[in-house]
């Protein structure tokens, strides 16, 4: 007879053999997959919420911004009227360099500081690079194109041309657009007065003296 208790098959045992099942390495496993599982949840809410940021703070689909929209221009360039559809941003030397293909008005600082892209807006002269064109509707906007051309050169060209009033030539449109604005302005006759009222306009070669040259023989003879 065996006097050796059978050990009782109940159910208050069932607890006690889990706990023996539940090895280190089982644990952390499970305990890393339930952080795995955590985080992934909060990274799906984070992209939730910056989707839901990002539809409110977006334009409507096939929106375009205002800013971006052109603007309709009509503008009267050395006596030629242009239809134009342009961004308002636009500047006027842009405009007629890009637009328009009148290229002899050069592009130097684009802030304004060195004269070379001068032209004439209702016989004043202005920096074509600090002006909207969308601003000057209804104005007759000259550029050196609509001064002279070859054959027949305004005299002010013409007296850059025996003065060697330029070397590399690219201020030298600015320069003249000048020149021909200063005929009609009221500075004194003196060498000194051309150069204050020139002051504007640099010359990165140094012709200065022969540009007071040329332009106060036209002064002379107007």
């Amino acid at each position: 007879m065996n006097d050796k208790p059978e050990r009782p098959d109940t159910p208050d045992d069932e607890p006690a053999t889990l706990v023996e099942r539940v090895t280190r390495r089982s644990f952390l496993t499970r305990v890393g997959a339930a952080g795995v599982a955590v985080g992934t949840g909060q990274l799906h809410a984070l992209a939730l919420a910056d989707s839901d940021d990002a539809s409110q703070n977006s334009a409507p689909s096939g929106v375009v911004p205002t800013e971006n929209e052109n603007v309709h221009v009509q503008l009267n360039v050395n006596g030629t009227l242009h239809e134009l559809d342009i961004d308002p941003r636009t500047t006027l030397l842009d405009c007629v360099r890009d637009h328009l293909r009148l290229t002899g008005t050069k592009k130097g600082c684009d802030h304004g500081q060195c004269g070379a892209c001068t032209v004439h807006v209702d016989g004043r002269r202005v920096n074509s690079c600090l002006s909207l064109a969308a601003t000057h509707e209804g104005e007759m906007i000259t550029t050196i194109e609509g001064i002279g051309r070859p054959g027949n050169l305004h005299p002010m060209q013409a007296a850059f041309v025996e003065h060697d009033g330029f070397q590399c030539g690219y201020c030298t449109s600015g320069q003249i657009m000048s020149a021909v604005a200063l005929l009609k302005e009221p500075y004194g006759h003196s060498d000194e007065d051309v150069k204050e009222a020139m002051s504007g306009n640099i010359c990165r070669c140094g012709a200065y003296s022969n540009i007071v040259s040329a332009i106060q023989q036209v002064r002379r003879k107007a």
